[in-house]
């Protein structure tokens, strides 16, 4: 059994026998409780622990003994779905009971949807007939091969005694050191995830970035991982049975990478998994080999109003990362290039929507630097944590707080008149063929398209624009016609918003009307939620001629709203009219296109009404006060020039 300690999470580890009837579970159960075999016990035992300190993981486990009957057989599926591992037994004396194991056993856990590992355990070893001279391993292969997610295959007997902790023992490894997401048993070799893991590791302990672990470097991970260093020896050995079996993995310097995860699988190829799962707990790896909740602590958002951002100390560290991986220093990473930037994360977290081609490209398909930015930028927008993450996959080492701030409530920012954020959020609002797709695709440098292959649906478009005071980072969300109703619903929607867009096409009655009417929704919602959201309306497709009415209502409703005038453009002329530009500076001074209804526009005057009548109110209060003060102080003197005379008389 290993000597290392479990470093993980788990506060303890549920496992639940099962088998047919008369193969030994309850059995197996009492002799590992008790350390003892007990030929009489019940036929379903209740739950049983062991404790913590019974193995070398110190870890407690809980064994659930269930029963083989049909009218059990409910309860017997509860318990089997809410195991941790699964422990299913045979009995060596009878080989029906082995071959149930793939009729019925094993099938019915996939039924049943139990994603767990599993270990075969054959009882009553000292049963078997001397005569079967077949070996385990030719009897389990076969079916280990077919159900990958058994674990281990043992035989054992309570009644002599023989391997029943190591029953238990095997169980909790295979939960607290799983095999699955490190070695692919079919193609016997480390897991991808579990690669770039170790590559992770590997590029933080090469401190001198040569390409290979020296002895020094080897002797500090080593008392790092398990605090105990190597002997100059010891270092010989290691690197004369990586280089014997795999050369490439040691040259002059030291241990390579490739040699590094070559230790590693000769350490799960030897039973010792353990030891590889320590160092990636060490470094702060959970089971899936992703960094443990724990490290990813971010500043807390007070309100639904504030947003997060990247520190100019994490913008620096990144634009540094970017001019390591841009090898040919054409200022523009290549898809190889940027793989290989995210080569230690567990994968790339710009592979999928909503970030795949959310930035601007090259002709020739690469990221330069400012879209490569701008994708981070979005990706703390929506997925701080996600962010952080990646973060420090790709060697970022300070501490969250330098890495990610909370920015000002919007509502404060709109009081003031003034926003202080580097990354704005836009809604883009439209009906549908209003041009709000087409609208994204040109923000992020992309050609009118020959063909009608735009993509329908919620996504984003992030780029730089430049403004006179600095440049920002803008993000366009295209929201959905058939969404906004259910959006709108939750009244902390446009919280996240620093202003809307409103897309109509310009030569279309309908659009120009639908537009319209999202707009006034929007603005409804705007007053009612209190979270004031500056506006803007563009008229798209120029190019097809404007439709009259919208020509004629658009300033009117413009002008009755209080916000600006339609900005006209046509992305297929190009012709843009600094339409991204004006976003933004709607959202750096927000109150000058917040719109106001009707509605907040009565009510805003009644509010005045009242104002003013509560001061004239109080103005007549306080002369009347005046008036009465001065009433009493005169009676005051009468009644002493009355007193005086009357004495004097």
């Amino acid at each position: 059994m290993s000597a290392l300690m479990y470093t993980g999470q788990r506060t303890g580890v549920r496992v639940v026998v099962a088998g047919d009837r008369g193969t030994g579970k309850s059995t197996l159960i009492a002799a590992v409780a008790t350390d003892a075999f007990d030929p009489n016990v019940p036929p379903v035992l209740p739950p049983t622990r062991l404790a913590a300190d019974m193995f070398p993981d110190f870890v407690p486990l809980t064994i659930i003994d269930t029963s083989s009957s049909l009218e059990n057989c409910s309860k017997r599926n509860e318990e089997l779905k809410r195991a941790d591992v699964v422990v299913i037994t045979y009995a060596c004396d009878q080989p029906m009971t082995l071959t149930r194991l793939t009729t019925y056993w094993l099938l019915e856990l996939r039924h049943l949807e139990v994603k767990v590992p599993v270990i075969l355990v054959g009882c009553k070893l000292d049963l078997r007939n001397p005569q079967e001279q077949m070996s385990m391993e030719q009897v389990m292969s076969p079916i280990m091969h077919h159900f990958r997610e058994i674990q281990t295959c043992i035989e054992c007997s309570a009644s002599a005694q023989v391997q029943v902790p190591e029953v238990f023992y095997y169980a909790s490894k295979a939960v607290l050191h799983p095999t699955a997401p490190l070695f692919d048993q079919e193609t016997q070799g480390l897991q991808p995830r579990c690669i770039r893991a170790l590559k992770r590791i590997f590029t933080l302990c090469d401190r001198d970035m040569d390409g290979a672990l020296n002895d020094e470097e080897l002797n500090d991970f080593q008392v790092k991982c398990f605090n105990a260093p190597l002997q100059p020896e010891e270092i010989v050995r290691v690197k004369r049975v990586v280089h014997e079996r795999k050369p490439e993995g040691v040259n002059d310097i030291g241990l390579t990478p490739e040699g590094f995860y070559y230790l590693h699988t000769l350490f799960i190829e030897r039973e010792r998994i353990e030891t590889t799962w320590s160092v990636l707990r060490k470094f702060g790896y959970d089971d899936d080999l992703k960094l443990r909740e724990d490290i990813l602590v971010l500043p807390s958002k007070r309100s639904p109003d504030q947003s997060m951002e990247l520190t100019n100390e994490a913008v620096e560290h990144l634009k540094g990362i970017f001019r390591i991986n841009d090898h040919d220093n054409d200022g523009a990473l290549q898809p190889r290039e940027l793989d290989n930037l995210f080569s230690t994360a567990p994968e790339n977290p710009w592979s999928e929507a909503p970030y795949k081609d959310a930035a601007e490209r090259t002709a020739s398909g690469n990221l330069p630097l400012n879209a490569f930015l701008s994708e981070w930028a979005l990706m703390t927008l929506l997925n701080p944590k996600q962010s952080l993450a990646n973060l420090i996959y790709v060697g970022y080492n300070g501490s969250p707080a330098s890495a990610i701030h909370v920015t000002r409530r919007r509502s404060v920012d709109r009081k003031r008149q003034k926003m202080e954020r580097n990354v704005f959020s836009c809604f883009v609002f439209g009906p549908k063929n209003a041009g709000k797709s087409t609208l994204l695709n040109s923000f992020i440098g992309r050609p009118f398209p020959k063909s009608e292959t735009i993509p329908t649906g919620e996504r984003y478009a992030v780029n730089v624009v430049n403004q006179i005071g600095g440049n920002k980072t803008l993000v366009l969300r295209e929201i959905p016609e058939d969404k906004v109703k259910t959006y709108l619903s939750d009244k902390t929607f446009l919280t996240a918003c620093d202003v809307a867009v409103f897309v109509h096409d310009s030569s279309s009655e309908h659009s120009w009307k639908r537009s319209r009417e999202l707009l006034v929704d929007v603005a409804k919602q705007v007053e009612q939620s209190g979270y004031g959201v500056p506006c803007l309306l563009i008229a798209a497709k120029d190019d097809l001629g404007a439709y009259p009415m919208a020509v004629r209502d658009s300033p009117v409703i413009s002008h009755e709203l209080g916000i600006g005038a339609p900005v006209r453009v046509s992305m297929k002329l190009s012709t843009m009219n600094d339409v991204f530009y004006k976003i933004v500076n709607a959202a750096e001074h927000p109150h000058l296109s917040i719109p106001e209804t009707e509605a907040m526009r009565n009510r805003k005057k009644y509010l005045q009404l009242v104002n003013r009548s509560l001061m004239c109110v109080s103005d007549v209060l306080y002369q009347i006060t005046v008036g009465a003060a001065a009433a009493v102080v005169g009676l005051a003197a009468y009644r002493v020039y009355a007193a005086r005379r009357n004495a004097s008389g």
